[in-house]
């Protein structure tokens, strides 16, 4: 008969796995809020600086999927440990970095320690708790996914503007030491843990491939526009490089024995169609969390305080919504209402964010973010819901740890086609706002009588505001970008499968893979 823990060690049990998970979400939202100062410290562009995010990404996406593998090869309880430890010492040299590369490879390295952090602590929280009171497990750990990323913001822009940024990396070692400590002291061994390991065959083969594969696709995203795309011939390799990583890797798990990432369940229920609709929901998280805090300091002058606190009050609003939805599924209802509805609020988001102006002031950006946020708390639970419809038990586990990396791949995406497409907008924008400069405009006149006259210092003066309009108007470009892209999937939800009524026994098996995948 199995025990559980109770009273102060499943409190200290509990505060563990939830510290550990808080800080690895933390640390995907804090750096948002402090890109500018980064790159004015490091001597980046903003369009380099993006690396700092991209980085990070790129390693969640190689290791989310090789997570269940990796607990049971290690032993989830070592893995963990490891997972932590890593993530602590990359985050001590993350914030001693004084050159960007440097910076962007201490972030992949935290990115790979942090990728095993936010599903094996839900899988330690659940294990804590009896059957009938998972849906406590459930409800704390979701109050930890929603107020990590809420804070982050604040807290980055709190030590941004106080203390130096590399303080946002710094502030993880205390957490990481002492969440080490408490893990070797309260938290024990699964049974069995580890005991197998020389019977599980390592798909080296297909770890090099997925690396090779998403590094490359990434790297020819973010250097393409810069490099003048296929006229490079860095660019011409990184494709080719790519494609024979992403494609001999499916090849690979297709048909080995032992595949590090099980590809075949995507043949099996609406997983297949699923992860298109995770890729587009990875794109609009990451991208308006990219985009946002760099155009209001870029262009309106916010401090990283005011960045926080803009992106704070209506993130809130998730606190709520997660466990209602959350409720629901868990009582039977079907993915499908919450997905569409979803679906249409990230569409107005994105073409109601692309209308402001300069002057636009913290409340009134709060309408946009509050539909981002209902828009993202009504697709997250419920995709994940639909990417196992279909599916045995035993499959679970592997299919939402696809889905998982695919969303995390539309991110890493998305920060790059932002990046991309903010160049090329900026130079359009120009272009057009220069062609009304031209000799005999009253209104050009007007406005160089205004800065003092037609002198030198007004022409400066004038080129600055034209710029400052133009990466303004690209930015905004970027919010109905990602509104287009749920216009397209909008079509797709008529293949979604409606969610049939699940067994008692078929709902405990799903919460408890979701617990160790997720």
């Amino acid at each position: 008969m199995a025990t559980y823990p109770t009273g102060f060690k499943r409190a200290i049990i509990v505060a563990t796995a939830i510290s550990a998970a808080i800080m690895e979400l933390i640390d995907t939202t804090i750096v948002n809020v402090a890109l500018n100062q980064m790159a004015g410290s490091l001597g980046a562009t903003i369009e380099d600086i993006a690396w700092v995010v991209t980085s990070y990404a790129i390693a969640n996406v190689i290791i989310i999927p090789m997570t269940s593998f990796l607990a049971e090869y290690f032993g989830r309880k070592t893995y963990y440990l490891g997972s932590i430890i890593l993530f602590t010492i990359a985050s001590y040299f993350c914030g001693q970095s004084t050159d960007l590369w440097e910076l962007v490879f201490w972030r992949f390295i935290q990115g790979v320690g942090g990728g095993a952090l936010l599903s094996t602590s839900q899988a330690i929280i659940f294990d804590a708790f009896p059957p009938q009171q998972r849906g406590i497990a459930s409800g704390i750990f979701a109050m930890g996914i929603i107020l990590g990323p809420t804070f982050g913001p604040v807290l980055g822009g709190i030590i941004v503007e106080d203390y130096h940024w590399a303080n946002i990396f710094l502030v993880n070692i205390p957490v990481g030491i002492l969440a080490s400590i408490l893990t070797i002291l309260y938290i024990d061994k699964k049974e069995g843990e580890g005991q197998h390991k020389a019977d599980i065959k390592i798909d080296y083969a297909g770890i090099l491939l997925l690396m090779l594969g998403v590094g490359s696709l990434q790297f020819m995203l973010e250097k393409g526009e810069s490099e003048d795309w296929f006229e490079s011939r860095l660019i011409v390799y990184t494709a080719i490089a790519a494609a024979v990583g992403m494609i001999g890797f499916i090849w690979r798990e297709l048909t080995t024995d032992h595949p590090v990432v099980d590809l075949r369940v995507m043949k099996r229920g609406t997983l297949g169609i699923t992860t298109i609709f995770s890729f587009v929901a990875g794109i609009g998280l990451f991208t308006a969390m990219f985009v946002y805090p760099v155009m209001v300091q870029r262009i309106m002058g916010y401090t990283p305080t005011m960045t926080g606190l803009s992106l704070l009050w209506p993130t809130l609003i998730g606190v709520f919504m997660m466990p209602i939805v959350g409720r629901r599924l868990s009582a039977g209802a079907s993915p499908l209402p919450f997905i569409i509805s979803g679906i249409l609020l990230m569409i107005a988001f994105g073409f109601y964010g692309g209308t402001f102006n300069a002057d636009a002031s913290q409340w009134q950006f709060f309408p946009a973010h509050m539909l981002r946020v209902l828009g993202i708390s009504l697709l997250q639970l419920p995709l994940t819901n639909q990417a196992v419809a279909g599916l045995s038990p035993k499959e679970y586990p592997n299919a939402i740890a696809i889905n998982n990396m695919i969303r995390q791949l539309g991110g890493a995406f998305g920060v790059a086609l932002a990046n991309n497409f903010v160049a090329i907008q900026y130079a359009q924008h120009r272009s057009d706002l220069m062609a009304n400069l031209y000799p005999g405009n009253p209104l050009l006149t007007e406005r160089l009588q205004s800065m003092g006259g037609a002198s030198m210092r007004a022409y400066r003066m004038l080129e600055a505001a034209v710029d400052k309009q133009a990466y303004l108007l690209s930015y905004l470009d970027t919010f109905r970008i990602v509104g287009f892209f749920f216009v397209l999937i909008l079509p797709l939800t008529v293949i979604l499968r409606q969610k049939k009524k699940k067994s008692p026994e078929e709902i405990a098996a799903a919460a408890a893979a979701m617990a160790e995948a997720h």
